[in-house]
């Protein structure tokens, strides 16, 4: 009896989960990553005007640009959107430029076409006998008498539009690190809560299994109702349902997908980390189905559904994540 107890309550496999207190404490979150929600704007001379861009982006799980640029500048997109590319991976990026130019040169009088329409008016009145003077406000309104400049008519170079579309990224960079740094610190916040679910789960199990073998030895004695019960064939039998409820290779698992997790929210290199990160969150949900599959317990039931409800603010969190 001795030994059929030794060989089927698994203590030893069950406990060897790490403290989540001492080798998993969250650090401080990296600086590199960047939410794919941000703002950014810059203004610099494209020429002879003065040039204002915005850049905006939001969530998207690819890289999705949409410009907007004034008809004089449309030649120069691509240039524009490989600049965007650089630095936006993911996310849908809105950038919009609009042309500024000083009052004085807004509006001008042609002054040729202005004496044009005055001899006009005047033959007018000459050959049909009309009354008084010729009114400026009337020639003023003629049309092509005030000029305006276009889009068509600035002047610049590519090298100019693309300066100050960096300038724009460079803020919008800087505004989506901001939001990253503050979204990895969630993150890191709730996956110590999802950590120390894991713990309590992996404190619990050795004494649920041995609660399982009681139970199941009582049940059979009980059915037995005095009758001689083989306790070899009831010792595989436990054996075999002990085996079915070991999640020792469950918890491991979740250690090691929270581990890759923290790294990687910690890592300090530059690349995107949000597809890695959904990725991970998978593994820990299937760990997390798994471990619930073969819970038999209340107890660790109940922390199987915390971590899938953390799992899932998580999830909306990494979603925001370049």
């Amino acid at each position: 009896m001795g030994s059929m107890m030794q060989s089927t309550s698994h203590p030893p496999s069950q406990n060897t989960s790490r403290d989540t207190t001492s080798s998993e404490t969250p650090g401080t979150a990296s600086s590199t990553i960047r939410s794919m929600t941000g703002y950014g704007q810059a203004e610099g001379a494209v020429g002879a005007v003065r040039v204002h861009v915005e850049v905006r982006t939001v969530n998207h799980r690819f890289f999705s640009p949409s410009i907007k640029l004034p008809t004089s500048f449309a030649k120069w997109e691509a240039e524009v959107r490989e600049a965007m590319r650089q630095r936006v991976s993911r996310g849908h990026v809105t950038l919009s430029t609009r042309i500024e130019r000083a009052a004085a040169a807004s509006a001008a009088i042609d002054e040729v076409r202005f004496a044009a329409v005055v001899a006009e008016l005047r033959g007018l009145h000459i050959r049909h006998g009309l009354d008084g003077t010729v009114d400026l406000n009337a020639v003023l309104r003629m049309p092509d008498v005030i000029t305006t400049p276009r889009d068509d008519d600035d002047t610049g170079t590519a090298a100019e539009l693309v300066t100050v579309v960096q300038d724009a990224l460079a803020r919008l960079d800087a505004a989506r690190a901001d939001e990253g740094a503050r979204l990895a610190a969630v993150l890191l916040a709730r996956t110590q809560l999802v950590a120390d679910a894991v713990q309590r789960i992996a404190t619990r199990a050795p004494e649920r299994l041995v609660a399982q073998r009681d139970r199941l030895r009582a049940s059979v004695r009980e059915l037995a109702d005095g009758v001689a019960v083989d306790e070899q064939r009831l010792a595989q039998e436990i054996a075999i349902q002990a085996d079915k409820l070991d999640i020792s290779e469950e918890i491991d698992r979740f250690h090691s997908h929270l581990a890759a997790f923290r790294a990687t929210i910690a890592a300090s290199d530059a690349e995107p980390v949000g597809k890695r990160l959904g990725f991970l969150l998978q593994e820990l949900l299937r760990e997390a189905n798994t471990t619930g599959s073969k819970a038999a317990d209340a107890a660790i039931l109940q922390d199987v559904i915390a971590i899938k409800e953390e799992l899932e603010r998580i999830r909306e969190q990494v979603e925001n994540l370049e």
